[in-house]
């Protein structure tokens, strides 16, 4: 039986897939302050124009670039690995497949996208780029990238994580980049956040605002802003994983996979593992595709689907998403990379036409799927690739129950070095589940109802 299936280099995907050419009811335009459709050129103070292209996009198969290949293949093709000791302690005739995206030099699969941003900024004439990020493994992955492609880098940290995770921020100046914590007072947006709330524990809305902010009043014009999931062109960029993934399976003598499973904070990693699946299951094949969330952030599990902001300050355009309120304040569960307010829009309607299946977990249960991980196949994995963790082990252990044989797929997201903090809390007993009250849920939402409301549309097929 082989644990690890490896591709060659000369494997590597070389096209990014598209969803959007597929969906079978299109997304909602964002929109602009005037409730109008957002044009590519409302978004050039923000993005590169090539990276704009690419986000309005409906053609399939987009190249990727060789000079961003070339920096990929320090680590991709990453392996799929089958859990055959998991799957011996549990006693499942289930097959579990994981595609390892802990390979990757800052840990996880964010420099999928940071390298091709990084990269088509540098071909845009860009010299610097700000960001925020939740956990760190964002801003890790975005000052790599910046390292390598001669890019300086600014990283707002979400102040919860910039305290809870201090080895992340260490990494990140070891790759050159700039961290502080947000809200800080380097910011308008920081500076407000900070007189209304100056014990706040921090949000990734907050994040982006000052992020944006830094990028859009740079006199030089030389600043843009980079995103490390939610948007179209993220996700395209992560869709490299399900492609590999679906070569793998084939080697191993799998057709498709029954079950696929990654944990979604704003998207990217579950979307670039299971997109290249939906487009399978759009036309016909029988998969359960399954984003896992917190109960803490239970965006698309009880969330409603509305126009909304991305960040606190309203500073984005309008998006059409599940969402908890852009001045939703998450708790500060350890999972920090899954505490954002909304969902990828493409996430969202895939949700909305049945073609997902959303599930929410408290984070304690997390943990100890976490351990049950660790003391069978040996890795410690991040707070937020735990949820796939725990799912996947669900969906084994149902299939026990039903004496199925059955392959799960999941996204082994990130490794958690940087986050023992996290695990300490769990064996001391510290850690305490949180699943957000009614009332908390309808005051964060509240100011959606001054918002465009988002039509649910679906073709009714699943």
């Amino acid at each position: 039986m082989e644990k690890k299936i490896l591709l060659k280099e000369s494997d590597i995907p070389r096209q990014w897939y598209n969803l959007a050419a597929d969906l079978p009811t299109p997304l909602l335009p964002p929109l602009g302050p005037d409730g109008k459709p957002v044009t590519p050129d409302m978004l050039a103070p923000v993005f590169p124009m090539n990276l704009i292209e690419q986000e309005v996009s409906a053609e399939r198969w987009i190249d990727i670039p060789e000079e961003v290949l070339n920096i990929l293949y320090r680590w991709r093709p990453a392996p799929l690995k089958r859990a055959v000791y998991l799957e011996k302690h549990l006693k499942t005739p289930a097959r579990i497949y994981y595609k390892d995206e802990s390979y990757s030099p800052p840990g996880s699969h964010k420099p999928n996208t940071s390298v091709a941003q990084a990269y088509y900024n540098r071909e845009f004439g860009i010299k610097k780029l700000t960001t925020e990020t939740g956990a760190g493994q964002w801003g890790s992955a975005l000052a790599f990238a910046c390292s390598l492609l001669g890019l300086e880098c600014k990283v707002f940290m979400v102040r919860i994580s910039f305290t809870q995770k201090p080895f992340r921020k260490i990494m990140m100046a070891v790759w050159g980049a700039n961290c502080v914590a947000s809200p800080s007072s380097e910011t308008n947006a920081g500076r407000k956040v900070l007189e209304e709330l100056p014990d706040t524990p921090g949000s990734l809305g907050i994040a982006i605002s000052e992020a944006i902010e830094e990028a859009v009043t740079d006199p030089s014009g030389k600043t843009r802003y980079s995103l490390g999931s939610v948007l179209n062109h993220v996700l395209l960029h992560q869709t490299i994983i399900g492609l590999e993934a679906k070569k793998q399976l084939e080697a191993a003598g799998e057709k498709l996979p029954d079950i696929v499973i990654g944990c979604a904070g704003g998207g990217s990693n579950f979307a670039g593992l299971a997109f290249p699946f939906t487009a399978d299951k759009i036309n016909g094949a029988d998969i359960k595709i399954m984003p896992v969330e917190p109960k803490a952030c239970p965006t698309m599990t009880r969330a409603p689907f509305h126009y909304d902001f991305g960040d606190t300050a309203c500073t984005t355009p309008l998006m059409a998403m599940h969402t908890l309120g852009h001045a939703f304040i998450p708790p500060p569960i350890h999972a920090g990379g899954l505490r954002y307010h909304g969902m990828a829009p493409l996430v969202c309607q895939c949700v909305n036409e049945g073609l997902f299946e959303p599930r929410a977990y408290h984070q304690n249960k997390c943990y100890e799927a976490a351990l049950t991980w660790a003391r069978t196949e040996g890795a410690i994995c991040a707070p937020e690739t735990s949820h796939a963790v725990a799912a996947a082990i669900e969906e084994a252990e149902t299939a026990k129950q039903e004496g199925k044989e059955k392959v799960i797929l999941f996204n082994y997201s990130g490794h958690g070095l940087m986050d023992l903090s996290g695990y300490d809390a769990y064996l001391s007993n510290q850690l305490t589940d949180y699943e957000l009250p009614d009332e908390e849920l309808q005051k964060y939402t509240k100011d959606l109802e001054n918002l465009p409301e988002a039509e649910v549309r679906k073709s009714g097929k699943w």
